[in-house]
């Protein structure tokens, strides 16, 4: 795969079925080159292949979120086909029956999530509830905003304090303007509705100092604007759906708000009294995938949820009554969406060889698949699969390892000798695994061995693997931190690459990674000189700034354990710019101007740093690009930094 096939990647979003189950809708993305920006359509597909999918929208106006009406006849849908481009439209498309595309909604600001009343009447969704200063679109003539909370400005969103995500319902036939279910300056979102749809179970802050606890609570909106809180305000309770009888509700929470590394778990409810229990009780695992977690599906008496698994993201049934639950899903692949109707289960499959297709999830975990989005792009590309095994690493752990060889080179031959490029994820608590990764699709096919692991403070574990690396001044889970047992990890799979694979040239090794995988970067780059070049991309350089800047600022105590007031040596202790002074190994940064999670302040740091100490530097800059830029920059900044990590490696591990 070459940065020009970019262009060729077609994802196929999360399913909606029809409530018969015959028909499965969903969204198609992908790159458009021409215009230099993001496109998206609305496919459908019958499940019993009986005719071949088709795209029911041109996606020249960014269709998404498609979902039936419970009749079966209509399907609602968002696009951007108002004048103003920063509005979202609502529309709703017949199915099998005779009528036009209409428009029910216009919203001044994004829209997205929509939910069917069971009756068929109303549409809820979440969308930006603007203030008054939004009318007038001359920047120099806003009043100035009144900051008053955290969290008020966030990447690649924006502003959120002056409009804050609100449950809104619109009559299904556009008949009235949408009611706002959650009124006020708090944010919610996540809504199910009610049985009777007299109103929905959402998610939300609801109370003053959220962002200073972080609770996330579930409440009950009405459709006369009331709300109660249903949860007591001491976990991070979200993506509710509320059973058909309405009686219960399921959801995904976990119980301690200011704890880092926490699997987020499967929970039911019973919305009479208000009591409520984990559910998923024999497997210790995070039921929120980054990217892509979604709310429980009721299933009869059971639950159908989807969970990260030692790279994998699998779907599982939980019976209610006591039943033994079952993976429905196959191993080494992810489900990055799916849904049920009747005896039909659909996914968007993604495994390592290819993106996003539709399938059909039969039983014994047998797949059917439905699409064919991408074979232009496999034929083109030619991506290669992973070898996949675990490494021994220290206090006796067994670390999950996936490598990647050039196409055509024989692990075992020793003559051949290609160069090896080690990644570290983002997050940390996120994974590698066994879905489609464009970026080691890339750095394979321009000659590298690419190794990706998940070590110690990722997901897809036991939650005392995500949590082995909260700061050792933790009050209620210490750990040894970051820059520890993680760095112990990822080198001790990169030795174990070298060892099990001949054709790996040990004395050409690089390394690169983005966000905290960019903090790794930066860290090994002062601790270690085993590497030729290494590439930190979006990284925390300074976690004491860290703490002043960015958009999630304050939440590192949740990593930590201390305060940045308080202690900050114990910040400083774990930054890497600590260490600027170490670092011989020849360096490129790459950072987006429009960074809001990780500041463009955190390159700068080390680009002085390291120019006044006239070290090997280069540092690329990245305008109108957000934290997302390598997975949903503009395709021409997405190929240009590309292109640069290949030109920066090829120096140095490639020399001619």
């Amino acid at each position: 795969m070459r940065p020009e096939h970019l262009g060729l990647v077609r994802v196929a979003g999360r399913p909606s079925l029809s409530p018969d189950g015959r028909f499965v809708v969903f969204t198609v993305s992908n790159p458009d080159t021409d215009a230099n920006s993001g496109r998206s359509q609305i496919w459908i597909a019958a499940t019993d292949g009986s005719t071949a999918p088709r795209p029911l929208t041109d996606g020249t106006k960014r269709d998404g979120d498609p979902v039936w009406s419970p009749d079966g006849t209509r399907l609602a849908f968002i696009s951007h086909r108002a004048e103003k481009p920063s509005a979202t439209t609502i529309h709703l498309l017949p199915f099998g029956v005779p009528g036009e595309v209409i428009t029910i909604a216009t919203c001044k600001g994004g829209a997205g999530d929509l939910q069917w009343s069971p009756d068929g009447t109303w549409i809820a969704y979440v969308g930006s509830a603007l203030s008054e200063r939004y009318d007038e679109d001359d920047l120099a003539k806003q009043p100035p905003r009144r900051i008053t909370h955290f969290f008020s400005n966030l990447d690649s969103e924006g502003w959120t304090h002056d409009r804050p995500s609100h449950v809104f319902a619109v009559r299904a036939d556009g008949s009235a303007a949408p009611r706002d279910l959650t009124p006020g300056t708090f944010a919610f979102s996540d809504p199910s509705w009610l049985a009777d749809s007299s109103g929905v179970v959402c998610s939300g802050h609801g109370h003053d100092t959220w962002d200073r606890d972080w609770a996330r609570d579930l409440y009950l909106a009405n459709l006369a604007g009331e709300r109660r809180c249903l949860t007591a305000t001491d976990g991070t309770y979200m993506l509710p759906r509320v059973s058909p009888d309405g009686a219960r509700v399921a959801f995904i929470g976990s119980r301690i708000p200011l704890l880092g590394g926490q699997n987020s778990r499967l929970a039911v409810m019973d919305l009479a009294s208000g009591s409520w229990e984990f559910v998923d009780t024999g497997i210790d695992r995070n039921f929120a995938p980054y990217p892509g977690a979604q709310a429980p599906i009721w299933d009869g008496n059971a639950l159908l949820a989807s969970y990260e698994d030692r790279g994998d993201v699998s779907v599982r049934r939980i019976p209610l009554d006591g039943g033994t639950p079952t993976t429905l899903s196959g191993a080494h692949q992810t489900v990055a969406g799916f849904d049920v109707a009747g005896d039909v289960l659909v996914g968007a499959i993604t495994t390592f060889e290819r993106p996003a297709e539709i399938a059909v999830l039969g039983p014994n975990t047998t797949l059917r698949t439905l699409t064919a989005l991408n074979d232009e792009f496999v034929a083109q590309a030619k991506p290669v699969n992973a070898h996949r095994f675990t490494a021994p690493s220290t206090n006796g752990v067994e670390v999950d390892v996936w490598v990647v060889l050039p196409a055509g080179i024989d692990p075992g031959d020793a003559s051949q000798k290609v160069p090896v490029l080690l990644n570290v994820h983002g997050g940390p608590l996120t994974q590698y695994g066994n879905k489609f990764f464009d970026e080691a699709q890339m750095q394979a096919a321009s000659g590298y061995a690419v190794v990706m692991s998940n070590p110690r403070g990722s997901s897809g574990r036991e939650e005392a693997w995500g949590q082995a690396i909260l700061g050792p001044k933790h009050p209620i889970r210490p750990g040894s931190g970051w820059g520890s047992v993680d760095v112990e990890d990822v080198l001790a799979a990169l030795d174990e690459a070298l060892r099990r694979f001949p054709c790996i040239d040990a004395s050409r090794q690089g390394m690169l990674g983005g966000s905290y995988g960019g903090y790794m970067a930066t860290w090994l780059a002062g601790h270690t000189d085993r590497f030729r070049a290494i590439c930190s991309e979006r990284a925390v350089n300074n976690m004491l700034t860290e703490e002043f800047t960015a958009d999630c600022s304050t939440t590192f105590v949740m990593e930590t354990g201390v305060n940045h007031l308080d202690d900050p040596e114990e910040l400083l202790r774990m930054s890497p710019i600590t260490y600027v002074r170490n670092i011989n190994t020849p360096m490129l940064i790459l950072h987006s101007e429009d960074d809001l999670r990780c500041p463009i302040s955190q390159a700068e740091e080390l680009f002085v740093a390291l120019r006044l100490l006239n070290k090997d530097v280069d540092f690329l800059r990245f305008p109108a690009e957000s934290h997302e830029l390598s997975r949903a920059g503009s395709p021409i900044h997405r190929k240009q930094r590309q292109e640069a990590i290949e030109e920066f490696f090829a120096k140095h591990l490639r020399p001619a």
